[in-house]
């Protein structure tokens, strides 16, 4: 493929590559409900992708809970979410950990309170 040709991009939003450590609640592939502690690879308006131990089904419900100190919650502070309901919408593996894509139930919000502005194409 050439320099100058341009890729439909299958996500929305643009992902960032951060490693943040977050909880995951949901249930396991026998329906029993866990809480871990994971981490989020990159995220994004839309969603995140997620290294976990446990096995979690296609379309599984999943509840990501980033850790924060009291500070973030302090009167003064501007608002800031922590817990973000997702579906499970892919599932892979990497070196012994299942990653999880995760499509949240509503994309994030710019600090504005305007939605994420969605991404259109990716030039190579």
């Amino acid at each position: 493929m050439g320099r100058n040709e341009s890729i439909t991009e299958r996500r929305k939003w643009v992902r960032l590559r951060l490693a943040v450590p977050v909880f995951v609640r949901s249930r396991d592939e026998t329906g029993k409900e866990f809480l871990e502690f994971a981490t989020a690879l990159n995220i994004g308006a839309g969603g995140a992708l997620v290294a976990v131990r446990r096995l979690v089904p296609l379309s599984a419900q999943v509840l990501l809970e980033i850790p924060s100190t009291p500070l973030a919650t302090m009167t003064g502070m501007p608002k800031a979410s922590r817990s973000f309901r997702s579906k499970v919408q892919h599932v892979g593996a990497a070196n012994g950990y299942h990653l999880l894509g995760l499509k949240f139930s509503k994309p994030l919000e710019v600090a504005t309170g305007e939605p994420v502005v969605q991404k259109k194409t990716v030039r190579v």
